[in-house]
């Protein structure tokens, strides 16, 4: 397993190349020297405050899970948010709303919800700084930045637009046999990461008091955190708690705090990125009618949001009359494993409630 070192600056976990005596954080930008005492690797915990044992923690799904919890930086605060927009420049798989997925999120989070500019991290393929670019090292250490040193009263958002995909199972903890992904920039190469990752990094950490909203604009995202309940709601609005629980008994919820997920559709269905009938921009669809529910005054409660998002992207097609849903081209989307499929955004958390009672912030 790589060396991990502490950050001489943010104190977050580093990932440390092989023969490397320098490394610079992604996040506050510090260089750290393995010669610093504060870049020693920290002992792992014991149930004897005088144990010598400086042996490494043992490895699991992701290099960072085993870190031991730091403070956080001070820009931190009550809110936090990892954006992350991964365009794929110059590829085959190139997408051309992801940018303006991302800018238009961040201004919601700093206009709407009071999420301080400063609490925001953007990785996009924009940024000059490489640190700041979605590769999966990147991506990986934005996570682990976002829970890190989380307590009760704090909100955290994670938002993703880019590319996503299945793999097969073969532990037996997914109902339909495929784990869902996300793929970085740099996914053809690093491979993608797994929604076991994702949420053994940012939802079993979470503790008591703590909220975490997660929006998956991508293909097949539907379960990308692994959350235990989806909301299975048909098109009337009438509900039921789907339950995913692995039957091997994994667990994967929380320590005691709340993760609900917004996706863009059902892991068996893709998601469009939409060129506006204007010609002047190009977003995700699932983004676009996630922001419009708000603005237009449906984010009073989780079912209204759903049925909100749901109404913009199927009623596309039919709104001819000049309005701004007019910019979202048709939902009709190829491939998916069961043919032509409109995408339908899901819900899901770690524990079931009344989506038309529980009120609905970030």
């Amino acid at each position: 397993m790589p060396l991990l070192v502490d950050c001489s600056g943010c104190n977050t976990p580093l990932q440390l190349p092989p023969g490397a005596r320098t490394i610079r954080c992604p996040l506050c930008q510090a260089f750290t020297r393995i010669a610093d005492s504060r870049a020693l690797p920290p002992p792992p915990y014991s149930s004897s405050s005088s144990s010598s044992n400086h042996n490494p923690p043992p490895p699991s799904t992701s290099p960072y899970i085993d870190a031991p919890p730091v403070p956080p930086p001070s820009v931190h605060g009550r809110k936090r948010a990892v954006i992350c927009a991964v365009s794929y420049k110059r590829s085959r798989h190139e997408l051309k709303g992801c940018i303006n997925d991302a800018k238009c999120m961040k201004y919601l989070l700093v206009n709407k919800f009071s999420f301080p500019e400063s609490s925001i991290l953007m990785l996009t393929e924009e940024e000059a700084d490489p640190y700041r670019h979605p590769t999966k090292q990147n991506m990986r250490m934005a996570l682990f930045w976002l829970v890190q040193g989380c307590q009760a009263g704090d909100s955290l958002v994670f938002h993703y637009s880019g590319h996503g995909s299945q793999q097969r199972n073969y532990t037996g903890d997914e109902v339909d046999g495929f784990d869902e992904t996300l793929c970085p920039s740099d996914f053809e190469t690093q491979g993608m990461i797994v929604d076991d990752e994702i949420n053994a990094t940012i939802v079993k950490p979470l503790p008591t008091g703590a909220r975490l909203h997660a929006i998956v604009d991508a293909c097949h995202s539907g379960t990308v955190l692994d959350l235990p309940y989806l909301c299975r709601m048909d098109r009337n609005g009438k509900y039921v708690w789907e339950d995913h629980r692995p039957r091997s008994g994994v667990w994967k919820g929380t320590n005691g705090g709340e993760v609900i997920s917004f996706s863009g559709c059902d892991d068996d269905q893709t998601s469009a990125d939409t060129s506006a009938l204007s010609k002047i921009t190009s977003t995700g669809a699932m983004t676009y009618a996630f922001i419009q529910a708000i603005e237009r005054g449906h984010g009073d409660t989780y079912g209204n949001m759903l049925n909100a998002m749901r109404s913009t992207i199927r009623n596309t097609d039919n709104d001819v009359g000049g309005g701004i849903v007019t910019s979202l081209i048709s939902m009709l989307l190829k491939g998916g494993s069961l043919g032509g499929l409109r995408q339908e955004p899901q819900l899901t958390a770690n524990q079931p409630f009344d989506v038309y009672k529980k009120p609905f912030s970030l």
